[in-house]
């Protein structure tokens, strides 16, 4: 029994914590690619949440940016979603957001049980 190529990347079990994720930024506020992933409880997971936003279906996309508040839609695709940010009162230093003053975070993220605890618990049996 072979696991299928679409479930093989674990993108079921990420994609409700990262939707959830994305649906919680506010109005006026954007979070980037490598921030959603952290505030779901997958860090180092930015290429998924870009990946479940191309899947996803009423997502606020546009509040999603690229490190550094930077638009990575290429086209008409940054120039929408420029216009849906500036409509929400999103201001711009030039190219980039200004992401002092809009960068949202999500105060508690959910913690994944993983890598570090498992560390600390090999050295503390030592």
């Amino acid at each position: 029994m072979t696991k299928s190529k679409k479930n093989s990347d674990g993108s079921g079990m990420m994609r409700l914590p990262i939707e959830r994720a994305i649906r919680a930024i506010p109005r006026g506020k954007v979070s980037t690619y490598g921030g959603l992933a952290r505030a779901a409880g997958f860090p180092g997971a930015a290429r998924q949440v870009a990946k479940i936003l191309r899947g996803g279906f009423g997502l606020p996309w546009q509040r999603v940016l690229g490190a550094g508040g930077e638009i990575k839609l290429r086209g008409d695709y940054a120039i929408e979603q420029r216009l849906r940010l500036e409509a929400e009162g999103v201001r711009f230093r030039g190219r980039k957001v200004d992401m002092k003053a809009h960068e949202w975070k999500q105060k508690n993220s959910p913690r994944r049980r993983g890598g570090t605890e498992k560390k600390r618990a090999k050295y503390r049996s030592l």
